[in-house]
């Protein structure tokens, strides 16, 4: 008999979530029997709870794998069975949090109110497992030999290790779990992280030692972007404080603001439109209590991408979500800043690209001349990649300026919020008497 949740409701109020018993076996091919029951999370000093937090990717749901909780059982994917039959002990029960069994999948309200306190979860785990998959392509040597380059950037004393591994590491970067959008949440929020893949296991940062060694990172624009804003949310997980209450209820992990965090991730994997947006709530330093934000999935995915433009940049915007549904064209008054010249791609103790700005008007920006070292504009790191001649534009309304590339009578949008520095702010009010109608096209 398939298991139900009817009996064990969860009690929002008290942020109650439900934690899996997984029972111990000796026998690798024994079924897995499990238990689920009851927690209330408490913020005890920010110290973490006795569970583990499994990060992974749900994976294809065809031909889905049973596991017993109690006398009923539940459907998991192939993927989330592979990973719970590593991490079962041999003969000590172990408590962890799967999103996939902890959450009753069925229903839309508990997701949506489990999603608001998810930063909670994974802050409060004493351990994050990252589970990449079954071993492949290799993996248990490209494993092994990232312990070893992470092992010699640890140490003055041992000699750097031969790289062999380089395109069995590569596969490995490029497994799904790194384009997923929710792991970044859960290791962003996560105190120590252990990843594993097939039957090998690594320190969080450990590996990211490993991976920061290969050639390859500053050469595949592929992996760029979308290993590096991963591997820093890991690295920095020992360092890592914990999350904030807002006034709302809502508890968040304090990283950028939310547009600043669209620009750097809005590219990653989701199952559901409405979690590329929904993810990086708990990330978020903005008060989005009235942003029209919140968990919804009832909310048309159109309306929740509206709410989003309109909140990054102004209210009076006009939007338009164009098909396949994520692509928005927006149309409004405002005026062109200046342009993007000189981008630098690597600067002294910074990650993202640094540029120098330029503007038609010599005198509104009279003091920033090339070649200055105050005239570098370095915004944050983002999925798209500034590049000469892109423009810089203010739409009526809006707090900051975008970085836009022009195309065809419009600008594709390349950065949807990129605040200046501080003494920028002035000058750029001054060229706002010079406005036309601009249209933008946002492309995800």
């Amino acid at each position: 008999m398939s298991y139900s949740y009817s009996d064990s409701a969860l009690r929002p109020s008290l942020d109650e979530i439900r934690l899996l018993r997984l029972l111990p076996n000796k026998d690798e091919d024994a079924p897995l029997r499990s238990q689920l029951f009851k927690c209330i999370l408490q913020d005890s000093g920010r110290r973490t709870h006795p569970y583990d937090a499994l990060s992974y990717v749900w994976g294809d749901s065809a031909n889905p794998k049973s596991i017993f909780i109690g006398k009923h059982t539940l459907s998991v994917t192939v993927n989330l069975h592979k990973a719970l039959s590593r991490l079962r002990h041999h003969s000590i029960e172990r408590i962890l949090w799967v999103d996939a069994i902890c959450i009753n999948q069925e229903d839309t309200s508990e997701k949506e109110q489990q999603i608001q306190i998810m930063a909670t979860i994974y802050a409060l785990a004493s351990l994050v497992v990252v589970w990449i998959g079954d071993a492949a392509e290799n993996s248990d040597e490209a494993l092994e030999e990232i312990c070893h380059l992470a092992r010699y950037k640890n140490s003055s004393n041992s000699p750097r290790p031969e790289c062999t591994q380089e395109n069995a590491v590569l596969a490995l970067l490029l497994r799904r779990w790194f384009r997923r959008i929710w792991v970044l949440q859960e290791v962003a929020a996560a105190r120590h992280i252990l990843v594993m893949c097939g039957s090998m296991e690594i320190d969080g940062y450990a590996f990211c030692l490993g991976v920061r060694s290969y050639d390859f990172m500053n050469s595949n624009p592929q992996l760029q972007g979308l290993i590096n804003s991963v591997i820093y949310l890991i690295e920095g997980a020992i360092f890592r404080r914990g999350f904030v209450t807002t006034s709302s209820g809502r508890s968040s992990l304090d990283i950028s603001t939310l547009g600043e965090l669209m620009d750097m991730y809005h590219t990653h994997e989701a199952t559901e439109h409405h979690d590329k947006i929904y993810a990086l709530l708990g990330m978020s330093i903005d008060d989005l209590s009235k942003a029209g934000l919140s968990p919804d999935y009832g909310l048309p995915w159109e309306d929740l991408f509206r709410n989003l433009v309109k909140f990054l940049l102004h209210d009076d915007v006009s939007v338009e979500i164009l098909a396949p549904n994520e692509t928005a064209l927006i149309k409004s008054q405002g005026c062109i800043l200046g342009w993007v010249g000189s981008v630098q791609r690597e600067m002294p103790g910074v990650d993202s690209p640094g540029f120098y700005l330029f503007i038609d008007d010599a005198g509104v920006l009279r003091n920033w001349r090339e070649g200055e070292a105050d005239n570098q504009w370095i915004p944050h790191a983002s999925a798209k990649t500034v590049r000469d001649g892109d423009l810089i534009c203010l739409l009526q309304g809006a707090s900051n300026p975008s970085i836009v590339r022009p195309h065809d009578g419009y600008f594709n949008v390349i950065l949807i919020v990129a605040p200046p520095v501080k003494d920028l702010y002035e000058s750029f009010q001054l060229t706002l008497t010079r406005q036309c109608n601009l249209t933008l096209l946002w492309d995800w």
